[in-house]
């Protein structure tokens, strides 16, 4: 590692509205599948760390639940999570749609920003799906509603810009020794990212209705002594007794499907085989409840 005078560290934080490519762009940036990505609202609800090292220095991303206005706990939990981190990191990236429509949505970011003094980098996403001349129409728009450090347009599906992006955040980082390792990516524990990979699974195969109300717990995750296969149960958590019938499916097929298609996530992300066994368990209003609520891993006096 080079010395702390020539190398720049620092933090930033990711925020937008529900479904406006977070994930994506993280796992565009770092090269690798953490922040799980999924179209549906409320995927990411805990501050994913990841890291992005390079010769010029390393980006920690606190990836936030996306702001919005709170309707239970779990809602309110992930909007004071995302407000908070806000002042502790070295710049804000905010991702848009490519509009020059600004929705109440923003309207409502925008004004929590101005209570930041934090530099805020906008980035529009999703330019692939619009005409090169109109991104400057959609600059002009956003800039009406707040003073950004810093605005730059990509494709976070596409990797288009992502190199200028980097740039620009590495402007704002400040100059010091790294945080982590150089081979660092995450710093969250891999029984998270395995429950996280399993609930993506799980609302990709599932029906609109179900997905916000389901969570994964780990109940236990052993490396077998030659370290070739590593045991995993889990248990999804869902809010009906109608839900639960609908995840484990007709003779266990939904079930099946589901854990089929997080094992072979996780055998990637593991480098190692797995033995997965999957439940299903129903405990309800869990999203209003604070002791089911830290029993899934969001503590509130965490944040």
């Amino acid at each position: 590692m080079e010395n702390s005078n020539s190398t720049k560290s620092g933090f930033v934080t990711l925020i937008g509205r529900p479904n406006v490519g977070k994930s994506t762009l993280m796992n565009q940036l770092i090269g690798q599948k953490i922040a799980i990505t999924s179209n549906k609202p409320q995927t990411t609800r805990n501050r994913i760390q990841t890291v992005y090292t390079d010769e010029r220095g390393q980006i920690v991303f606190l990836d936030t639940p996306g702001i919005h206005k709170a309707k239970n706990k779990l809602g309110e939990y992930m909007v004071k999570v995302a407000e908070s981190t806000l002042n502790e990191v070295d710049a804000v990236l905010w991702l848009v749609e490519p509009t020059t429509f600004i929705g109440a949505g923003e309207r409502h970011i925008a004004e929590q920003l101005k209570r930041v003094k934090t530099p805020v980098i906008l980035i529009i996403n999703k330019i692939d799906t619009v005409k090169r001349e109109e991104i400057l129409l959609f600059m002009d728009a956003y800039r009406k509603i707040y003073d950004f450090a810093e605005i730059v347009p990509v494709s976070a599906l596409k990797g288009e810009n992502s190199d200028t992006l980097l740039e620009v955040i590495y402007k704002y980082m400040p100059y010091g020794p790294m945080f982590y390792d150089e081979d660092t990516i995450t710093d969250q524990p891999e029984r998270q990212i395995v429950a996280e990979l399993i609930r993506e699974k799980a609302l990709k195969c599932l029906d609109e209705e179900i997905p916000h109300g389901i969570a994964v717990a780990i109940d236990q995750m052993k490396y077998r002594k030659d370290g070739k296969l590593v045991d995993i149960d889990a248990t999804i958590v869902c809010e009906r007794d109608s839900h639960k019938g609908i995840i484990i499916g007709k003779g266990g097929a939904m079930l099946k499907k589901i854990g089929s298609a997080a094992r072979y996530e996780i055998e990637r992300l593991l480098d190692t085989q797995v033995n997965l066994k999957l439940w299903v368990k129903v405990k309800k209003d869990w999203r209003d409840s604070d002791f089911l609520m830290k029993n899934f891993g969001y503590d509130k006096k965490e944040i």
